[in-house]
């Protein structure tokens, strides 16, 4: 087995190093070792010698998915992978949504890349918040960047890193189709950040208005969902290792600073879904 990654970030990274297989991966610069992205004659070698392709290349809203459109020819039958988003379902009211759910995320190249994927006969893993070591509320607040609105009505789900590599290797032998990766406890951006901050034993940060934030940002806020992972507990037979916020935020805590400041905030209970 060979896979083959369009975009080495940070999930995909993690994905190819759990892999066990011989990986090849793009970036835009061909930095360590990577293949640049422009370079066709060595990207579509890589492909063709390639048993699995995982993309995570974001969708440009002005020229649509960049992987398909410059090497769609190139992928054939093998098996095919894209890291996705849950933004493509937009807003759903703080409801519950699952993969049969419409998708009319407020990014139209997004949706399509994902509808494109699909098409292909890809397996589309739909992905929330992403979090893990060296990217968590715990290192934002270190950096001052973390905030709370006080909207604690909006919430939305979350995935640790290695729960998301848990269900890309789980999706090798699974059939083709939608997948949410995403934890059993949606919660508010401010719930979390204030259990990060207990758990490092710093204050909460302030409550910042909405209009201070980027038009970016408030899009976000904008929206309220609930993420259902059923269908990928029952057809790839994956457990998320972190369901909930608590217990990965606490796994990061113990990676990145193994004496922790404070005790853990005691863990309280949630519907899981």
């Amino acid at each position: 087995m060979r896979l083959f990654i369009f975009g080495l970030g940070y999930a995909a990274g993690a994905i190819a190093r759990a892999s066990g297989w011989p990986v090849l991966a793009t970036t835009r610069d061909g930095r360590d070792g990577t293949i640049r992205f422009d370079d066709a004659a060595a990207v579509r070698a890589g492909v063709a010698s390639a048993t699995h392709v995982l993309s995570s290349v974001p969708a440009d809203e002005g020229s649509g998915d960049p992987v398909l459109a410059r090497y769609g020819d190139s992928l054939g039958s093998r098996w095919l992978g894209y890291l996705s988003s849950t933004g493509v379902y937009g807003d759903a009211g703080g409801g519950w949504v699952d993969e049969s759910a419409p998708i009319r995320g407020r990014r139209a190249g997004r949706n399509a890349a994902d509808a494109a994927w699909l098409a292909l006969g890809a397996r589309v893993f739909r992905l929330p918040g992403i979090y893990g070591p060296g990217r968590s509320p715990i290192e934002r607040l270190r950096e001052g960047k973390a905030h709370r609105t006080g909207l604690t009505d909006q919430v939305f789900s979350r995935i640790h890193v290695d729960d998301i590599v848990r269900g890309v290797i789980a999706g090798f032998d699974g059939p083709a189709g939608a997948y949410n990766l995403a934890d059993d406890l949606p919660a508010s951006q401010d719930a979390v950040v204030s259990y990060a901050a207990a758990l490092i034993g710093v204050a909460p940060p302030p409550i910042v208005p909405l209009d201070s934030l980027s038009p970016m940002a408030r899009a976000f806020y904008a929206e309220n969902r609930r993420v259902a992972n059923g269908k990928a507990k029952r057809v790839l037979g994956w457990r998320p290792l972190y369901p909930d916020y608590r217990l990965g935020l606490r796994a990061v805590s113990a990676m990145i600073s193994p004496t922790p400041a404070s005790a853990a905030p005691p863990a309280a209970s949630g519907v899981q879904r």
